[in-house]
């Protein structure tokens, strides 16, 4: 069942709800306090709303504070409806919106667009690693990126290195994660495993010998070793992934990215993929994870 927390939100019960700065504002309120303002600072439930300032004064203490005080939109200078409008536009299109296209619809500079979606992408990322695969477990590597004069095929090529793991349940495919890798080797694998997937769980992998480190590390392996020909049967939804994150990239972003920021497109990916069965409610879902998210400062970025 649907969690009722989380409401439909089509294009024009978006644009009808939506409409100023003052719409934002009371949605946001009501996500950071539903049931109703906390000091951050002593808990009081009593305030003062300094209109002009649009911040919120506790009567106890008289901390200060405001709707996006410790999110994702900390101390942001946008209106708030352009962040609304940024995060409907990423929550929905599958295949992701670029910061160019972002700049030209939102009238807003290429460089704030810019920043805007990776703040949103931190928490996509943020919110996805409080979810741990369970279940039998499909892990596998694959490299992305554009070939250089000189790189070998297969393993032996110097694209980036994404450990893949997908949840499977019968023939459905559950969670999954994509992680990008310094090198594939066991210490890297491993420590991806353990951070996202739960314990006591049968991982299944194509009997690559850097993944005998995790029956020595008491985690239960199931190794299948297969010809080219019958992989993209046994290990299906690996395949899918990997196929449709390497469009996702190549198409809305033309595998441009740098090596710095690489993760938070694939956890941009993974995030809408996870939430496929929600569509109605990706907006909402998001904003609500930007609300939550700490982010990352525009220092951070570059």
């Amino acid at each position: 069942m649907t969690n009722k927390i989380y409401q439909n939100m089509d294009l024009m019960t978006f644009q009808a709800k939506y409409q100023n700065e003052e719409n934002c504002r009371e949605q946001l309120f009501k996500m950071r306090w539903p049931d109703g303002f906390r000091c951050p600072r002593c808990n009081h439930n009593k305030y003062y709303f300094l209109r002009n300032r649009h911040l919120y004064q506790c009567r106890e203490c008289r901390h200060q504070t405001s709707v996006t005080a410790g999110t994702v939109l900390h101390k942001t200078r946008s209106p708030l409806l352009k962040w609304f409008w940024t995060i409907y536009l990423m929550s929905n299109d599958k295949r992701g919106i670029s910061a160019l296209s972002l700049h030209k619809k939102l009238g807003i500079s290429y460089f704030k667009a810019w920043t805007m979606e990776h703040k949103i992408r931190t928490a996509m990322g943020d919110r996805d690693a409080r979810y741990m695969l369970a279940g039998l477990v499909d892990v596998d590597e694959s490299y992305f990126g554009g070939r250089q004069e000189g790189d070998k095929r297969g393993r032996g090529t110097s694209k980036q290195p994404v450990a893949i793991e997908v949840a499977t349940h019968g023939k459905a495919m559950g969670f999954a994660r994509l992680r990008h890798l310094k090198s594939v080797d066991g210490v890297s694998l491993l420590k991806v495993i353990k951070e996202d997937i739960k314990p006591d769980q049968v991982i299944r992998t194509d009997g690559l010998k850097v993944y005998n480190i995790l029956e020595k590390n008491g985690i239960e392996h199931m190794p299948v070793v297969i010809g080219d020909k019958k992989a993209h049967e046994v290990f299906k939804w690996v395949h899918v992934l990997a196929s449709n994150a390497k469009a996702f990239l190549k198409g809305t972003y033309h595998g441009r990215y740098t090596l710095k920021h690489f993760q938070r497109y694939l956890d941009e990916f993974c995030y809408r993929l996870n939430r496929r069965k929600w569509e109605g409610e990706l907006f909402d879902r998001l904003l609500r994870a930007c609300v939550t998210s700490k982010g990352i400062t525009c220092a951070e970025l570059i």
